[in-house]
């Protein structure tokens, strides 16, 4: 989940310049009061039946 919610924090406050480190940590802790104000929650696409094809060899089935 942590990789989630990095790739949201680099569409919605890493993708512009920022001009000092100073500046940027105050943007991403502006985002985070927000999304934790707002209870974001992530949204699973990727159901057990798409990962049991996706990554099926990885996973093999024990059943045949």
């Amino acid at each position: 989940m942590a990789e989630i919610e990095l790739s949201v924090l680099d569409r919605q406050v890493l993708d512009q310049r920022l001009g000092s480190l100073q500046q940027a940590a105050q943007e991403v802790l502006v985002w985070q009061e927000r999304r934790n104000q707002q209870r974001a929650k992530i949204s699973w696409r990727f159901t057990t039946q798409d990962a049991r094809i996706k990554l099926l060899r990885l996973y093999p089935s024990l059943h045949h």
